[in-house]
This record gives C-alpha cells, structure tokens and sequence, in this order.
C-alpha cells in the first residue's frame, strides 16, 4: 500500500506513463550528461586560468587523474581534481528535469515535490543527522586517529565553492533515481520491488570501484542500502527533500570531512586508512557507518510521518 503524499506526487508523472518515453528520457539524460559534462569541466578549467593562471599547472594532473579514478586505479586526491568531477553533475541535476518535461510534459516542481514539504524534509533529516555524524566521526578519533589532509585555513577558503558542489552532486543523483525514474516507473507498475528496488540495485551498482579493494562489498552495500532508504522516505513523504538531505549530509562528511583513502579525499580534512581486509578496523567501522545511515533514516522518518 502507497501513501497517499506519493500518490499524490505521481500526479503528472500517471499523464504520460509509457515505457518507451521512459527509456527516451533516460538516453536524453546520458547524452546531456556525457556532451554537457565536456564543456563544463572546460569551462570550469577556463574560469580558473582566469583567477590563477597557475591552475594551468594542475589541469593536465587533474584530468589524468580522473581517467586513472575512472579505470579502476586510486581515489581522487587533489582539490582541483574533486572539482572537476563534482562540476560534472551540472549537467545530471539538468538532465532530469529536461527529460520529464520533453516525455512527459512534467514541470520540474513535479521532480522535488511540493516546496514547503521538501523544505521541511531537507531540513529535519539534516538536523537529525549532523550530530549522528558528529558523534561517529568523535569516536574515530578515539579508535583510529585519521590523519590531517588539507589544511585548515585551505581548506575553510574551498569550503563556500565546494558545498554547493556537492549539493548539485546528491542533488542530481536524487532528481535521477528517486525522482524521475522512481516515479516514472511507480506511475506505471504498482510492484514495489520494479519502482523501488531496481533503482536502488542500478543505484549501487553504478558505485562499482575495483581500485576500491576490501572496501568494496562495504561500498556496494551501502550504496544499496541508502538507495533503499532513499526510496523509502522519497514514498513516505511525497518529496525529495529528506532524500536530498540525508545524501548531502552524508557526502559533506565523507568527502569535507573524514574521507577515506583511495576514494575521493581531495577536499577532506581528514583520511583514514583505507581497510586491508574484510575484519579491519576500518571495515568494522564502515560496517558502523551504515549502521547509522539507517539510524538517520528511521528518526528523520518518524519526525516526517508522525
């Protein structure tokens, strides 16, 4: 049984449900991803030659090492390089909304859900899960000091360009799965397991990292399991807007803040060792990190329902 707020939120996606503008609309966005994804880390490089011509210096190893990232080996570990790939998702949190609209005749409102709803969703989750965040990032100190990565001061003058980065970032991935094929697929299949579950499956297939060693199984995992809650909440709600912010909230930390090595920890503060093996510590406290993305989900879900 549906609740009747994401009944109501598949009002516009019900008009034009056919699979075929669904399939359209997800090869339009791959396209606007894949051309528009060139021209802006072209245009991002432009404008930062602009404000320091010795950012030339950094294009070249930025790139490689992103196309090193892309084939399997190491993490993204320069600032400049996390920047290039988050100006990427631009074009993903565009793509969506240009989709809906071209398929199904569906204004980008219908992708968010209603404003004051997702309003108040993004900001509970987010309330209940920075100090969950906070509490779990003390307690790696006390198990496992993580070691210094940027500096403060550098890191503080990155942080106004690098959060809404990462908002656009969570934001399109949430805009993709759980807002436009989620609801597309709803709106034609009552089946939960094709609306809800195979996004999420694809959602965390699409974070496969062989670099990623004995860490990987814990990735995936995660990856399966926020995509579940996400869809989750996104039904229970009737929005994206505690979906978006518990992505947000948990990138901010894992990539702003306590990232870990060999993943994306350009811009983190601090990085912990990557886990040798599947009884690690640092395995152990992945293990704990979903553990309390599920706890988020289970508050933020209460105080959004009751």
């Amino acid at each position: 049984m549906r609740t009747g707020e994401f009944e109501a939120s598949l009002e516009e996606a019900k008009l034009y449900p056919q699979l075929w503008r669904l399939v359209l609309g997800i090869a339009l966005i791959v396209f606007i991803l894949v051309s528009g994804a060139a021209m802006l880390i072209g245009a991002f490089v432009a404008v930062a030659h602009l404000i320091d011509p010795m950012n030339a210096v950094h294009t070249g190893a930025a790139l490689a090492r992103l196309q090193a990232t892309a084939q399997g080996y190491g993490g993204i570990d320069t600032p400049f390089a996390v920047f290039l790939l988050l100006v990427t998702f631009v074009a993903l949190f565009i793509g969506p909304m240009l989709a809906a609209a071209a398929f199904h005749f569906r204004g980008p409102g219908s992708l968010f859900g209603e404003w004051p709803d997702w309003l108040t969703g993004f900001g509970v989750s987010l309330a209940v899960l920075v100090p969950i965040y906070l509490l779990l990032v003390a307690a790696s100190f006390v198990f496992d000091t993580p070691e210094p990565n940027l500096a403060p001061s550098r890191w503080l003058m990155l942080l106004p360009l690098a959060l809404p980065l990462i908002f656009i970032q969570t934001s399109s991935e949430e805009l993709f799965f759980r807002g436009y094929i989620q609801q597309q697929l709803a709106a034609r299949f009552r089946a939960r397991w094709i609306w809800m579950v195979l996004p999420s499956v694809v959602f965390a297939a699409l974070h496969y990292t062989p670099s990623a060693g004995a860490m990987l199984p814990w990735m995936l995992i995660s990856a399966l399991v926020f995509g579940l809650i996400a869809a989750d909440i996104t039904e229970q709600t009737g929005n994206l807007g505690a979906a978006m912010g518990i992505h947000f909230g948990n990138n901010v930390f894992g990539m702003l803040g306590l990232a870990v090595d060999d993943t994306i920890t350009g811009l983190a503060l601090y990085v912990t060792p990557a886990p040798d093996a599947a009884t690690s510590v640092q395995s152990v406290g992945m293990g704990l990190s979903v553990c309390v993305v599920i706890l988020v989900w289970w508050v933020t879900r209460r105080l959004l329902t009751r």
